[in-house]
């Protein structure tokens, strides 16, 4: 049996999408196998790891770039999935937060620091 997933790619990933692209985004109704992975859906479009950034499934924010927890999330019919390209800021609609899938929900649970940072920096190297 087959499931019907709406896909939107931005920014740069948009690529991935073919004739579909649009230039900064696209839109691409997918089929794919019932019990299919949001990383069978990547895999299938082809999009590099190093690329894919911010991801959401209906609107719960499922992965951040160097936070891939989605991969494993199995995606159902009619679900709807939005990928970034890694360098796309975070999109306006969701400036007041996002909920979270349950498996990045679980993963900023067991990190350390929970997943909040004042501020990013590269570790210490030696120049």
């Amino acid at each position: 049996m087959a499931i019907h997933l709406d896909v939107w790619l931005y920014g740069p990933v948009a690529q991935y999408a073919g004739e579909a692209s649009q230039g900064s985004y696209a839109q691409l109704d997918v089929e794919m196998p019932e019990g299919c992975t949001l990383g069978e859906l990547v895999d299938r479009l082809e999009i590099p790891a190093e690329e894919r950034g911010i991801t959401f499934v209906n609107g719960s924010l499922a992965a951040l770039p160097g936070l891939d927890v989605d991969l494993s999330t199995v995606l159902h019919d009619g679900d709807r999935v939005g990928i970034s390209h890694n360098k796309s800021m975070w999109p306006f609609q969701y400036r007041f937060g996002a909920q979270l899938t349950p498996e990045l929900e679980e993963s900023f649970r067991r990190r350390e620091d929970r997943g909040i940072h004042h501020a990013y920096t590269k570790s210490d190297e030696k120049s």
